[in-house]
C-alpha cells in the first residue's frame, strides 16, 4: 500500500517537472517529445519512471493483453497521462480514471502541454473506487 504522503510527494515532483518543461519550452511540441522529457525529469530526482507501460485487462475470465498503455508510471504508483492539444476534453479525465481503476491505483495526473498556461492543462484524477490502494 502506498502512503498518501508518499503519493503526494510523487505528484508534487511530477507537477514541478511538468511546470518547468512547459515554462522553458512552451506549448506546441508533439506529445511524444513531452513524454520523453517528462520521463527523464523525475528520473533525475531519483524516481523510477516507465514509459508506455502495457497493461492487460482481465474481465469475466478473458484476458486482453495490451488493453491500454499508460504514458508514464512513476514508482509503479502514479499514472501520468500526457496530452498536447488545444484543450482537455471530459473523455481525457475519464480515460485516466479507467486506467486507475483497472490498475487499482489511487491517483493519476493528466497533463496537457498544449495550453498557454501549464496550470490550465493540469488535472488530478482520484480513484475513489473501493479497490484502490490508497493509504494504510
Amino acid at each position: 500500500m502506498t502512503h498518501p504522503d508518499e503519493l503526494e510527494r510523487l505528484a508534487r515532483i511530477a507537477v514541478d517537472c511538468g511546470f518547468h518543461i512547459h515554462n522553458d519550452l512552451g506549448p506546441g511540441l508533439l506529445e511524444s517529445a513531452y513524454e520523453v522529457l517528462m520521463a527523464e525529469a523525475p528520473r533525475r530526482t531519483g524516481l523510477a519512471v516507465e514509459r508506455q507501460v502495457a497493461v492487460p485487462l482481465k474481465y469475466n475470465g478473458v484476458v486482453v493483453d495490451n488493453a491500454f498503455k499508460v504514458d508514464l508510471l512513476v514508482e509503479r504508483k502514479l499514472i501520468i497521462e500526457l496530452k498536447s492539444t488545444e484543450r482537455l476534453l471530459p473523455v481525457h479525465g475519464k480515460q485516466v480514471l479507467t486506467y486507475l481503476r483497472l490498475m487499482e491505483l489511487p491517483l493519476g495526473l493528466l497533463m496537457n502541454f498544449g495550453q498557454a498556461m501549464f496550470k490550465d492543462g493540469l488535472k488530478r484524477v482520484v480513484n475513489k473506487h473501493r479497490n484502490s490502494r490508497f493509504g494504510d
